[in-house]
Protein backbone atom coordinates (compact mmCIF):
# COMPACT_ATOMS: atom_id res chain seq x y z
CA UNK A 1 0.00 0.00 0.00
CA UNK A 2 1.02 3.27 -0.44
CA UNK A 3 1.10 6.76 1.78
CA UNK A 4 -1.64 7.85 -0.34
CA UNK A 5 -3.56 4.98 0.45
CA UNK A 6 -2.89 4.91 4.49
CA UNK A 7 -3.83 8.75 4.62
CA UNK A 8 -7.20 7.96 3.23
CA UNK A 9 -7.75 5.32 5.78
CA UNK A 10 -6.58 7.58 8.42
CA UNK A 11 -9.16 10.15 7.43
CA UNK A 12 -11.61 7.61 7.21
CA UNK A 13 -11.21 6.75 10.65
CA UNK A 14 -11.51 10.12 11.80
CA UNK A 15 -14.49 10.81 10.14
CA UNK A 16 -15.58 7.25 11.78
CA UNK A 17 -14.41 8.52 15.40
CA UNK A 18 -16.47 12.15 14.53
CA UNK A 19 -19.91 10.17 13.76
CA UNK A 20 -19.68 7.99 16.42
CA UNK A 21 -18.88 11.15 18.67
CA UNK A 22 -21.63 12.63 16.55
CA UNK A 23 -24.34 9.95 17.28
CA UNK A 24 -23.54 9.86 21.31
CA UNK A 25 -24.87 13.48 21.56
CA UNK A 26 -27.69 12.59 20.29
CA UNK A 27 -30.75 12.66 22.97
CA UNK A 28 -31.38 8.87 21.75
CA UNK A 29 -28.49 7.79 20.59
CA UNK A 30 -28.90 4.16 18.28
CA UNK A 31 -26.13 1.79 20.32
CA UNK A 32 -26.71 -0.50 17.60
CA UNK A 33 -25.23 2.11 14.92
CA UNK A 34 -22.44 2.98 17.19
CA UNK A 35 -21.53 -0.58 17.73
CA UNK A 36 -21.37 -0.91 14.37
CA UNK A 37 -19.09 2.20 13.95
CA UNK A 38 -17.04 1.26 16.46
CA UNK A 39 -16.30 -2.22 14.59
CA UNK A 40 -15.70 -0.74 11.43
CA UNK A 41 -13.26 2.22 13.08
CA UNK A 42 -11.34 -0.47 14.98
CA UNK A 43 -10.84 -2.32 11.15
CA UNK A 44 -9.62 0.78 10.10
CA UNK A 45 -7.39 1.16 12.59
CA UNK A 46 -6.03 -2.81 11.74
CA UNK A 47 -5.44 -2.23 8.36
CA UNK A 48 -3.47 1.24 8.90
CA UNK A 49 -1.54 -1.01 11.55
CA UNK A 50 -0.56 -3.82 9.20
CA UNK A 51 -0.17 -1.23 5.64
CA UNK A 52 2.48 1.03 7.44
CA UNK A 53 4.31 -1.40 8.82
CA UNK A 54 4.79 -2.84 5.35
CA UNK A 55 5.65 0.27 4.40
CA UNK A 56 8.17 1.47 6.89
CA UNK A 57 6.53 1.58 10.37
CA UNK A 58 4.62 4.88 9.56
CA UNK A 59 2.48 5.75 12.94
CA UNK A 60 -0.69 4.51 13.59
CA UNK A 61 -3.92 7.17 13.65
Amino acid sequence: MSSKHIEYFRREHARLEAEIDREARQRGPDEVLIARLKKLKLAVKDQIATWSNDIGGSRVA
